[in-house]
């Protein structure tokens, strides 16, 4: 019995000594902190390098994207040219104004025309490639006048392509009113804007 008991107490004593030395082989934080700190330094490292990725992959995106559209920019106006040199322009007749009114105007379409390089197609044989149609009016207040245009460019088969729509205010000649108090000069630079914005237009649509 001695003996038996003994043995049993050398058994529970060796089990005391084997959980405790196991609990701190556990709890031991030696064992956990040099895994903790060695992964997240690694996961830290891991996520910074993904921002620096795109960092460095912006900045050639960066460099490359001015140079871009530079090459358009040198294409565009040989581009327009191009269209400007096969366009055929025909004026129709002036709705709304005065024939002493209309006569500066439309002689200063062609002169302007010629400037930037549009051929105006005429009774000649010549097939327009745009018709130009202008609708005019004037307003009187006090010692100006103001004259209203509209032009609407159609294509051949009569499909209206673009408008052109604006004013031009003068001082009053002649101590007149309506047509008769609008000075060359204003139709003039009427003329002058409206193929302007003509060419704009059809240089816009090279591109």
């Amino acid at each position: 019995m001695r003996r038996s008991h003994v043995t049993t107490v050398s058994l529970l004593a060796a089990l005391v000594l084997a959980a405790c030395t196991n609990a701190k082989d556990v709890l031991e934080p030696s064992a956990i902190a040099p895994q903790s700190t060695q992964t997240v330094p690694t996961a830290g490292s891991g996520t910074a390098a993904t921002p620096t990725a795109p960092a460095t992959t912006a900045q050639p995106s960066a460099t490359t994207q001015p140079s871009a559209p530079a090459q358009p920019a040198t294409e565009l106006p040989a581009k327009s040219a191009a269209v400007i040199a096969r366009t055929r322009l025909q004026v129709a007749p002036i709705v709304g104004a005065s024939v002493e009114a209309a006569t500066p105007l439309t002689a200063q379409l062609q002169t302007r025309a010629k400037q930037r390089g549009i051929t105006l197609a005429g009774s000649a044989g010549q097939t327009p490639t745009h018709v130009l149609k202008g609708y005019f009016s004037t307003m009187s207040e006090g010692k100006d006048t103001t004259v209203i245009y509209v032009w609407d460019v159609y294509d051949p088969a009569g499909n209206r392509l673009h408008r052109i729509n604006g004013q031009q205010k003068a001082p009053s000649v002649n101590d007149g009113e309506g047509w008769a108090a609008v000075a060359p000069e204003t139709m003039q630079a009427i003329a002058d804007q409206t193929i302007d914005q003509f060419a704009t237009w059809l240089g816009g649509q090279a591109g």
